[in-house]
């Protein structure tokens, strides 16, 4: 063991102390930001391998999810706007999601995956490769993993009021009747996250600090924590000050 490796671990310990005892969030959501930026600094002229790294890294943040006790993670993957990138990009990025989805509904896993975004914008190919993961992955029990493909804030709040307007013109409600009960828990209801608490803790990598439309709906009352590191330098110990940070936090909810 290193002497980097060493003052390491006694970090993450007193790390770990100053959380005991603090509030941990049920649902943390991520934007795993920076994966081309690190391939050109780590000298790779194909960008794909910083998103190949930085999907090799998922894993290890779902194990420091389950180890603290959060209960569900968002992971931003693919926006909407990043479909409208060249070919010779977008395909081995859309591979390498496949994969992802492949890997996390892998067996001897607890993960739940749920797919989180518009999958009719997507390849048929990917577009079945996260239906399979979540088919897969139905009964487990452990940590619920939403992997957002193909997936923009302003759009799944368009789906969700246009499937709202669908369930009721199917069940003849007037729109005067409609007009009357749209109301914001009936759109939440048709959100790709229902059922799921709304995110306590939105975290960005790579320094940018912006939401970019990611969970703009769900977001409304979480705390923010934007990382300088790139996603695939991102440790352990950049996760647990995350979380100290948030447990230090007075959470007030516009009161």
């Amino acid at each position: 063991m290193t002497l980097r490796d060493a003052v390491y671990r006694v970090y993450e310990r007193r790390l770990r102390r100053q959380l005991q005892g603090a509030p941990i969030p049920r649902h943390v959501a991520i934007m795993i930001d920076g994966n081309r930026r690190w391939a050109r600094a780590a000298g790779f002229d194909d960008v794909s391998q910083g998103h190949v790294v930085g999907a090799q890294h998922i894993g290890n943040l779902l194990e420091w999810c389950s180890e603290v006790g959060v209960e569900h993670v968002t992971i931003w993957l693919l926006s909407t706007d990043n479909l409208r990138r060249p070919a010779e990009e977008l395909e081995p990025l859309l591979r390498i999601i496949a994969g992802v989805a492949d890997e996390l509904s892998g067996p001897g896993l607890p993960w739940r995956v749920r797919a989180v975004g518009a999958l009719d914008l997507l390849p048929a190919a990917t577009a079945e490769a996260l239906k399979a993961a979540e088919e897969r992955t139905r009964n487990r029990t452990g940590l619920e993993v939403n992997v957002a493909v193909g997936y923009g804030g302003r759009r799944e709040i368009a789906d969700a009021v246009r499937s709202l307007l669908l369930e009721h013109a199917a069940a003849g409600t007037s729109l005067t009747e409609l007009a009357d009960q749209i109301e914001p828990d009936a759109i939440a209801e048709h959100l790709y996250t229902r059922g799921q608490p709304d995110p306590d803790l939105v975290i960005r990598t790579s320094g940018e600090q912006r939401l970019s439309g990611f969970l703009l709906w769900q977001s409304v009352h979480s705390e923010f924590y934007f990382c300088d590191a790139l996603w695939p330098d991102f440790r352990k110990i950049d996760f647990l000050r995350a979380l100290r940070d948030y447990g230090l936090r007075q959470r007030r909810f516009g009161g």
